[in-house]
């Protein structure tokens, strides 16, 4: 037999710890003097003691230390809940992942509020201009419970100009190169209209001139200008579901645009549907072959292996591909859990993600 103090020194727990368990029913003595009421403790409770001290620094809740314990020396039930809890603990970790991510994006609008006292000047080339929006608009949202998501996302910085679309389903993002920027960094949000505005203007002159600041946002060239306060939503921080390049365990595949356009045709893709809120879909179902090609595939192959398979919305993907324009696009599919990254090779600035769907 062991004395309480014996115990915790030897399992690593404290004598009030010790004490705690015992009242709990998790931990009982082996034997309690009945006339000073001093805990003793069998060798064999020792393994459970240490048992118990793992558990709790992994911070297990009771009721599940107490199952772990009490079903010794069976350990199948202990490494049960083990799994349960990492499970636990890796999803609380992506939570707090993204809401951390959620607090800088609200830090950072405020900090840009402040900047926009002052107004940022840019000078773009037209063309560019264009095809920046072209690149983004198809993932403007409409879902009037998330007026945040109605909006185009605009980031200025010193050499580049941002703009950025979601409707949850999808983001798409476009970079281009400003010709010269006259002012501070800028972070601002505009609504769908405004960029659809821009964009039947913006190929009448070779170059346009945009402004951010606090009397609101504007597009000029010689015979237009189109002008727009920002929206007050906080835009979602998509930045850390963007690809990168080099990374590792990454399956990119380049494709012909027009093959692929044609590969998923109806009549010559896989006919593979879902249902979301009462809506059937087109699904393209697709994979990285072992010679650098991409096939799509159907239901039954897909329910074989879907860990194999990333999915999406067809119209979604066509979309995309129609966006980034034609010639060579570069694929990123790493599995059915991420986004598939569509994009021009040689291209980290621009690319379209599209959410996958589960089998």
């Amino acid at each position: 037999m062991h004395s309480i103090g014996e115990t915790a020194r030897a399992s690593g727990l404290t004598v009030s710890a010790l004490r705690f368990y015992d009242a709990a029913g998790v931990l009982v003595p082996a034997a309690v003097d009945p006339r000073t009421g001093y805990r003793w403790y069998a060798v064999s409770q020792l393994r459970a003691a240490r048992l118990l001290a793992g558990l709790r620094r992994v911070s297990l809740p009771l009721a599940e230390i107490t199952e772990a314990v009490r079903a010794l020396p069976d350990v199948t039930v202990a490494r049960r809940l083990l799994d349960v809890h990492l499970r636990r603990l890796q999803d609380g970790l992506a939570d707090a992942r993204r809401e951390l991510s959620r607090i800088h994006a609200l830090l950072d609008a405020e900090e840009n509020r402040t900047i926009m006292t002052t107004t940022t000047h840019v000078t773009v080339d037209a063309a560019d201009l264009a095809g920046a929006l072209d690149a983004v608009r198809f993932a403007v949202g409409i879902d009037l419970e998330i007026p945040a998501l109605a909006g185009v996302h605009v980031e200025v910085s010193a050499d580049a100009v941002r703009f950025a679309a979601t409707d949850r389903y999808r983001i798409a993002v476009a970079e281009l190169v400003p010709t010269a920027v006259d002012g501070p960094a800028a972070s601002v949000l505009v609504p769908g209209g405004f960029v659809t505005g821009v964009r039947s203007q913006v190929d009448r002159n070779p170059t346009a001139e945009l402004a951010f600041g606090p009397d609101g946002v504007n597009a000029s060239a010689p015979g237009w200008r189109i002008t727009t306060d920002p929206l007050d939503h906080d835009f979602p921080d998509y930045r850390p579901l963007l690809p990168v390049r080099g990374a590792e365990g990454r399956r990119q595949v380049t494709v012909d645009a027009t093959e692929l356009r044609r590969a998923l045709e109806p009549g010559r893709a896989p006919a593979v549907v879902r249902e979301h809120l009462g809506v059937t879909h087109p699904v393209a179902v697709l994979a990285a072959t072992d010679d650098g090609t991409v096939e799509c595939v159907d239901e039954a192959a897909w329910h074989a292996a879907p860990d194999r398979y990333v999915a999406v919305n067809r119209e979604f993907l066509l979309q995309a591909v129609a966006a980034a324009g034609g010639g060579q696009l570069v694929l990123d599919l790493d599995g059915p859990i991420r986004p598939l990254a569509v994009r021009l090779p040689d291209d980290d600035r621009s690319c379209s993600l599209l959410m996958p769907i589960r089998h």
